[in-house]
């Protein structure tokens, strides 16, 4: 009888041990779960990711084949460059799609730090590379690479985790609203400080997404996002270029010449593309100076150009696809960063997708934002592939 006692509470007592064990390693948890079959959703984010980037490759070659060889430069210059990056992106999103998400999470602050001091290298000479008024790049060489990318996803990372720890206190605003609403101003802020308004209103908007997913009380964020946008129109009339970029858009006839060329070709390339589009590679608008940076900030206009109306629908329907089944593994998961992680990525690419979209069909003002996976852009192809390695992640261990 005592030895049977005794066994039963030598078992016990390793149980606790490998609970204990398990709160303090949760990666561990996670290891020990059974993979089951991967959900529809799963498989819904990986073709579209996996169609996106093809797609997006074949498109930059296109947009950019013709003007680099009147340049003097090879036909393959940037494609090859994109190609480069989308390696690079594949290995991102393998391996955030392996390695256990909560694995991240104590690298939350190094990586936050490291992507603010990233922020810096731009106004570094020698180093810094300025397009279009925004010191938001930084040149080595042949390659560049644009920092606030990679500060969108240490700041979701953050945050995210900042508020799964804090779960049982969003209703103290100083203890959760509060300090990632100082990260927000402060990402925002070196955002600015580039003249990157665009990047600012995605990483703003990437923490209030998380920030509300998590709970926190309507009233304060109220008044936070109040604040933020009063800041950012402080920043668009604090310089009289800055604002009459910032509303060319609503009268775009009138500035097709300067301040809305772009805007103006691309919704001429829009008009052309008619139901079934030009054909790849057949596009017109793309070529000489019609329509400038049509293999990045523009590329939308030249798929609509040689996809049609069948591309940009198909394209649209791709990001809602993509949309919606990060939403459904958000909902799904019952792991709290989890689901604040999720949450925040697909906030991420609807933000820049509507944004990078209505500049181009002159719904919204052009901003210098990328499409997501589809732009040329090294860094920002590499980002949002290991973001979507993260999402494929979270939604591959959906129980």
């Amino acid at each position: 009888m005592s030895s049977s006692t005794t066994v039963i509470g030598d078992r016990r007592r390793q149980a606790l041990d490998r609970a204990a064990a398990l709160r303090r390693h949760p990666t561990r948890r996670m290891a020990s779960k059974p993979a089951g079959p991967p959900t529809a959703a799963f498989y819904a984010i990986a073709v579209v990711v996996a169609v996106f980037v093809m797609l997006g490759l074949v498109m930059v070659l296109s947009a950019s084949s013709i003007n680099q060889f009147h340049q003097g430069f090879s036909p393959y210059r940037i494609f090859n460059k994109q190609v480069m990056w989308a390696g690079l992106g594949l290995v991102g999103l393998w391996i955030g799609m392996k390695v256990p998400y909560h694995f991240w999470r104590r690298l939350v602050l190094p990586a936050l730090l490291f992507s603010c001091g990233m922020m810096l290298l731009p106004f570094i000479p020698g180093i810094g590379d300025k397009v279009n008024g925004a010191n938001a790049w930084v040149a080595i060489g042949p390659f560049s690479l644009q920092p606030s990318e990679f500060l969108k996803l240490a700041v979701l990372l953050y945050c995210a985790n900042l508020l799964a720890k804090r779960k049982d206190e969003m209703g103290v605003p100083s203890r959760t609203l509060v300090p990632v609403m100082l990260v927000a101003i402060v990402g925002s802020g070196l955002c600015l400080v580039q003249s990157d308004l665009g990047s600012a209103i995605v990483l703003a908007s990437i923490v209030f997404v998380v920030v509300f997913i998590a709970g926190a009380p309507l009233r304060p964020m109220a008044m936070a996002g109040g604040m933020a946008a009063v800041s950012g129109l402080a920043f668009v009339v604090s310089s009289p270029r800055r604002q009459a970029r910032f509303t060319a858009f609503l009268d775009i006839a009138a500035h097709k010449d300067h301040l809305s060329y772009q805007t103006y070709q691309a919704m001429i390339a829009l008009a052309q593309g008619g139901f079934a589009g030009e054909g790849v590679g057949q596009g017109k608008n793309k070529l000489g100076d019609f329509l400038p940076l049509a293999h990045s900030d523009f590329i939308f206009a030249v798929v609509a150009e040689e996809m049609g109306m069948i591309g940009v629908i198909a394209v649209l329907g791709g990001f809602l696809i993509l949309a919606y089944a990060g939403v459904q593994v958000a909902l799904a998961t019952q792991d709290r960063f989890a689901s604040l992680l999720a949450g925040g990525i697909v906030i991420w690419f609807v933000v820049q997708t509507i944004i990078n979209v209505g500049g181009v069909t002159g719904m919204m003002p052009v901003t210098g934002l990328t499409l997501p996976f589809f732009s040329a852009g090294g860094s920002s192809l590499f980002v949002t592939m290991t973001a979507a390695g993260l999402l494929l992640n979270v939604a591959r261990n959906v129980r």
